[in-house]
């Protein structure tokens, strides 16, 4: 399966035979086609599209394929991620058809061409939704029958759809054998750790799902009482847990292959242990295969993973005993990076049983005193540990930890921290550290983060494995509590003549912490048990000594190709006649959330050259912003495309690595200097400080001694141009900033058009998005203009605006196009565009006012006023009619 977390991309969707009865599917669309793969002329599939209705009047758009040959063949559903729809995995499913499945897929409620709300796997809406669909699947004549309405069929999918596979098992019968990967078992435990609100993942997953009002009710109103208070309550897990796979662990019998990620803050290994320990305890077979990958980036391994789901269903729904299904426990190994690529380079060890988060531990003491540590007021600056929506960029801060550069920062005083002894020989951690502290605070409550760092010789590169933490509330801290702590599981090797070093942090910015100042005190009660899973083996040669000690220069150059590397997916190929083009928008389109026929941006097309400051412009509900985040790779559009440098957009584009944006503002610390903020930005990303050019940068910014000062002293001019100069950082070949103009005052707007004008005279691209129309005049070399979500015009400045050489028709009465091209003909007229008050007329040298009033009259033109057009107030309220 294709693996990707799209942004998100990834979470549920499920299924349930008993919701179905009196909701009969109904075939309301449908068309066929024939698909087969360029080269080798491999089988042909047939794909035939579909609409089906549900009890409940929700319209759930499919996608059907089935081999060529006849005969009737297992089924598997494939479902897809947060946030995306079926054809996101219409490849695999093609693979899956070729391979002799007959396959559906479908766009989960609220995604897609599918209507209905997102009910997070609700069991009386998305669980019924697939169970419908394997009745429908049984009525099939390509599909093969255990009995009558039952048809012999597997699900699976990745992070929601791995949910949806789960949950088809435990609440209808007639599912044989599952394959969930990089999901969840309990999606209370996923959000809320321990009592803490996981706020940017769950931030994330409701804005990825269109937001609040695309959602059932209930969660809307569930997520806005918990991200308001910072805390979860008791009804909020209770309605998480009733959508979640532990839900119905008891009947989950069939035999499952759970794929996890271990670069995974969202849905971390410990999500796939609860699950295999609980199906294992009904008697199915269980496999589980941590990847290299996960949400927050990292190697996906989808060839290979692909390859086992394969096999898992050959075996349990073909019944071929012959074929493999892999070992019981298989981790996928990060060893270094590869010279040639800057790929990572992986290997994989296995073991005839699954070994648990605990196996094999060994004991090591810590060092130091009762300590003391402050929450700050706000729970401000957080602690950094993963950075989500970062992991789709390539590489993935949690596999360049593993490559041993470490992007973590915890601030003074606000942790506590207990080292081990230098290891005396190599030690491989596979699963949960634990360990326990006695912990007290002057509030009632604390919120703590634990996390086990690898620290080099003499305190060097510490780096989080993983970049995972646990985060634990404790209740009734100021009496004083004993809290035994399980830190993230994780497979990570420790060299020799390191540390093991356990951070208690108050903060992290992943999480809600208490806005309330707190002071805790935290000590140890005893040592740090690891985990070391000695039955698990390294199933091929060991790699050479160069590859697994790469120095640290190595690893920083390396670090450099994984965040521009191409991301192993199925996007469209480069357009080499495009690859000088910054920027080329072709009849794009997105409609409102929930709308078929509202369109926030409509068949907009447009093209952006080399060295141009290019002004998009519009009256509100233009479609500016929507335009913005499709180009920023934030939203996907609904048709067209948007092709950078040849390549095309979407979620985590690697050519967005050459986009830098500035969209309203940027967070600074406050008591940090400019400098150390940019530096402090740079480094999250986890890029090579080389790679920053921030001299450069801040030469453009034009900054000066203020880079010095702490940011709070600022004014809002310097902080607008601070915050340029951040998305200015890494120089990228095209800049976009939204409103950057906003609160300065006019010498401050000055120096920012200076600042736009220097950056682009390099041969660089910007766009700017204004209101101020005088300054985009002088700031502009081109412009869009856009009004209802449709392209006014485009041009240069100048054309636009026109001199002395543009008039303003002013007519009694509209000019029908038919004369609007006449008068376009016209000698000594260059061009000609109706506007809702007349023409827009722009004269050749040569032409005359007098002469093409004559020849207006002569055309029949209702003429009641003309007049010179110069300002680009006046071009821009004509081509918009006045609706700004």
């Amino acid at each position: 399966m294709d693996l990707r977390p799209p942004g998100l991309r990834g979470l549920l969707r499920g299924p349930r035979r008993w919701w179905a009865a009196g909701a009969a599917a109904v075939l309301l669309a449908g068309a066929g086609t024939w698909t087969a793969a360029a080269g080798g002329d491999p089988p042909q599939v047939h794909r035939a599209d579909r609409v089906v209705s549900t009890g409940d009047g929700v319209r759930i758009d499919t996608s059907y394929f089935t081999p060529a040959d006849a005969g009737r063949h297992p089924a598997i559903l494939l479902g897809h991620g947060f946030g995306g729809s079926k054809d996101d995995v219409r490849q695999q499913a093609e693979d899956l058809a070729r391979h002799g499945y007959a396959v559906l897929t479908w766009s989960a409620r609220g995604f897609g061409r599918s209507t209905g709300r997102i009910g997070l796997n609700d069991p009386k809406a998305e669980v019924a939704d697939v169970s419908e669909l394997i009745d429908w699947l049984a009525r099939q004549p390509q599909v093969r029958l255990d009995r009558p309405g039952d048809p012999r069929v597997g699900v699976t999918g990745a992070s929601y759809g791995g949910a949806a596979s789960l949950l088809a098992a435990g609440y209808d019968h007639r599912v044989d054998a599952i394959a969930p990967a990089i999901t969840y078992w309990n999606l209370a435990d996923a959000l809320f750790p321990n009592g803490v609100f996981k706020k940017l993942w769950a931030g994330v997953f409701f804005n990825s799902g269109g937001g609040c009002a695309k959602f059932e009710p209930e969660l809307c109103r569930m997520y806005q009482r918990v991200a308001e208070s910072g805390k979860p309550d008791a009804r909020a897990r209770a309605l998480l847990e009733a959508r979640s796979p532990s839900a119905v662990a008891g009947r989950i019998k069939v035999p499952t292959l759970l794929v996890q990620g271990q670069t995974d803050s969202l849905f971390p290994l410990g999500q796939a242990d609860a699950a295999e320990r609980a199906i294992q305890a009904n008697g199915a077979p269980v496999d589980v295969d941590w990847i290299a990958g996960g949400h927050d980036g990292g190697d996906l391994e989808n060839t290979r993973v692909q390859g086992r789901v394969r096999a898992w269903f050959d075996h349990y729904l073909k019944g071929d005993t012959q074929t493999g299904t892999g070992p019981a426990f298989r981790v996928t190994r990060t060893g270094g990076v590869d010279s040639t690529d800057g790929a990572a380079l992986l290997r994989g060890a296995s073991a005839n049983a699954y070994p648990g988060l605990e196996g094999g531990q060994r004991s090591f003491p810590l060092r130091g005193t009762t300590q003391r540590f402050e929450n700050p007021p706000g729970a401000n600056p957080p602690a950094v540990s993963s950075l989500p929506g970062l992991g789709g960029a390539g590489g993935g801060l949690a596999q360049l930890s593993a490559l041993g550069v470490g992007v973590s920062l915890d601030f003074p005083g606000q942790y506590a921290h207990f080292d081990s002894a230098p290891l005396t020989g190599d030690l491989r951690v596979t699963g949960s550290p634990t360990v326990t502290v006695h912990v007290t605070s002057t509030a009632d409550d604390a919120v703590l983060f634990a996390k086990v760092y690898d620290v080099g010789p003499g305190g060097t590169r510490p780096v989080l494995p993983s970049q995972l933490v646990t985060p634990i509330r404790v209740e009734g801290a100021k009496a004083g509590r004993d809290v035994r702590l399980t830190l993230p599981a994780v497979d990570h090797e420790v060299q020799k003549g390191h540390r093991l070093r356990l951070v208690l942090a108050s903060t992290d910015l992943g999480y809600a912490s208490p806005a309330a100042p707190a002071t805790y005190t935290a000590s140890l009660v005893s040592d740090l048990k690891v985990p070391t899973a000695p039955g698990v083996t390294t199933a091929a040669a060991p790699l050479p000594a160069w590859v697994w000690w790469l120095p640290a220069a190595g690893a920083l150059v390396a670090l450099a190709l994984l965040l521009t590397a191409r991301r192993r997916t199925a996007a469209p190929a480069p357009d080499p006649a495009l690859a000088g083009v910054p920027l080329q928008i072709t009849d794009l389109s997105k409609r409102y959330a929930r709308s078929a026929d509202r369109y926030a941006v409509r068949e907009l097309s447009f093209r952006v050259e080399q060295g141009q400051v290019l002004g998009l412009l519009g009256p509100n509900g233009a479609g500016k912003t929507t335009t913005l985040r499709m180009l920023m790779g934030l939203i996907r559009p609904d048709g067209g495309e948007i092709r950078v440098f040849g390549h095309a957009i979407r979620p985590g584009a690697p050519v967005l690595s050459r986009v830098g944006a500035f969209v309203e503002g940027a967070g600074f610390l406050p008591h940090l200097s400019g400098r150390e903020n940019l530096e402090l930005y740079w480094r999250a990303t986890g890029r090579p400080a080389e790679d920053a050019h921030l001299d450069e940068a801040l030469e453009i910014a034009g900054l000066g001694d203020a880079l010095a000062r702490a940011v709070r002293t600022y004014s809002q001019g310097m902080r607008q141009r601070l915050a340029i100069a951040q998305a200015m950082l890494g120089l990228p070949d095209l800049l976009i900033l939204d409103e950057p103009t906003n609160g300065l005052d006019p010498p401050q707007i000055r120096e920012m058009r200076e600042v736009m004008i220097r950056y682009a005279a390099a041969g660089r691209t910007v766009i700017v998005s204004s209101h101020l129309l005088a300054e985009v005049e002088q700031t502009c070399t081109h412009l869009v203009v856009m009004d209802r979500g449709r392209l006014v015009q485009a041009g240069p400045v100048g054309e636009i605006t026109g001199s002395g050489d543009t008039l303003l028709v002013g007519t009694a009465t509209p000019v029908e196009e038919p004369v609007v091209e006449k008068v376009a003909a016209l000698p000594g007229v260059a061009s000609a565009l109706r506007t809702d008050d007349g023409l827009l007329v722009r004269l050749e040298s040569g032409g005359t006012a007098e002469g093409l009033i004559v020849e207006l009259v002569r055309l029949g033109v209702p003429v009641a006023s003309v007049g010179p057009h110069r300002r680009l107030e006046d071009a821009f309220l004509t081509l918009i009619g006045g609706s700004a």
